[in-house]
């Protein structure tokens, strides 16, 4: 008897969050599909034996190259861009944005493929962009395609992340089978300093593609990061000026621009219009912030005057040690911000594998 196998299909992949918690459960992950260079270049070389295919979904055509045994399960999954969505971004949460529409492409594969189950995240300002347009059409359109769906609004810290980091996933069967999320645990979070204490000591500008560890690991998470890796590796830290060195000092943890002397933010036009999460210095034992666009926030470490090197993030994001990202530090921390959380889709997956 053939041995059942779990086929995966990861559209929108980015530098592959969502595959890696794919393949942590032992899901197949055949194809996947980005549209930028470089999160390509970062996720094949994690992920070599998935074929990247490096271009617009618009003009993709999966047919041929994830082909499935007669028992085998198939899954797609990913989540469109979401830049529009979010609902710090006013100016682009309408019809007209054309980004808003890569939804269709995504709807356009599953037809084309009727997996078993699908996948699709994003932010949870879908549910109110157009006053849920977005959110309703694409549960409208699995409906008609023949899936049953249901969805959930998913905080990743509730999950093993060290990362408040609230997302919606809608996930369907093909089979009528109604999905239940996985229980979140809201007793033991994981901390920043759970997550980071033992990486290397850096300073602004730091550049250092490998470094010995601080420390053994000190708990179950570091070790489970560090698993399979001698070396601290992409500890990179974006270069700061002497002003903003100086800002920093300033901020207790928790803290934000609020907490700099006006005499040191004279170069803003109106720095009282900074939004709140700029300049925020991360708690050592709360778990952190979201990882987004880490470098434009300054998001600051908990105990160091600096930004967060891209390991360090990937850390508060999940990703294991030996996962490496290429590309410019701008380009490596877009990838790791943009990344749906290892482990935290690693949860759905495994949900999914226990349902089948």
């Amino acid at each position: 008897m053939t041995k059942q196998k779990f086929i995966g299909i990861d559209l929108f992949s980015g530098a592959g969050g969502m595959s890696t918690g794919a393949i942590a459960v032992g899901i197949e992950v055949r194809v996947a599909v980005e549209i930028d260079k470089y999160a390509a270049i970062t996720y094949k070389a994690n992920h070599p034996d998935t074929l990247m295919l490096n271009e617009d979904i618009r003009n993709v055509n999966i047919n041929g190259f994830c082909k499935a045994g007669k028992n085998d399960i198939k899954i797609l999954f990913g989540g469109p861009p979401c830049q529009g969505f979010s609902t710090s971004n006013q100016k682009t949460r309408t019809r007209e944005n054309e980004k808003n529409w890569l939804f269709k492409d995504y709807l356009r594969i599953t037809k084309e493929q009727l997996p078993d189950w699908i996948i699709v995240e994003n932010v949870k300002g879908i549910i109110q962009t157009e006053n849920g347009f977005f959110f309703e059409k694409i549960n409208s359109e699995l409906t008609k395609l023949g899936y049953t769906t249901s969805y959930a609004v998913l905080n990743a810290a509730d999950y093993g992340v060290p990362q408040v980091r609230n997302r919606v996933f809608i996930v369907g069967s093909l089979h009528g089978i109604n999905f239940s999320f996985p229980e979140p645990n809201t007793i033991k979070r994981i901390s920043v300093n759970d997550a980071i204490s033992d990486l290397p000591i850096l300073k602004s500008g730091s550049k250092y593609s490998e470094l010995d560890y601080f420390t053994d690991f000190q708990n179950k998470y570091q070790k489970v990061m560090r698993k399979g890796s001698a070396k601290s590796v992409n500890n990179f830290v974006s270069a700061n000026s002497n002003t903003v060195l100086k800002r920093y000092k300033h901020i207790p943890q928790g803290g934000n621009w609020q907490d700099i002397p006006p005499k040191l933010m004279e170069n803003y036009k109106d720095f009282t219009r900074c939004h709140t999460g700029i300049y925020h210095r991360l708690k050592a034992d709360n778990p952190s912030v979201v990882i987004g666009n880490y470098r434009k926030n300054m998001l600051i470490h908990p105990e160091e005057d600096r930004g967060l090197s891209v390991r360090e993030a990937a850390r508060i994001q999940s990703f294991p040690d030996t996962f490496h990202f290429y590309g410019s530090i701008g380009f490596q921390q877009q990838q790791v911000g943009n990344s749906v959380p290892p482990l935290l889709a690693k949860e759905i997956f495994k949900s999914i594998s226990q349902l089948t």
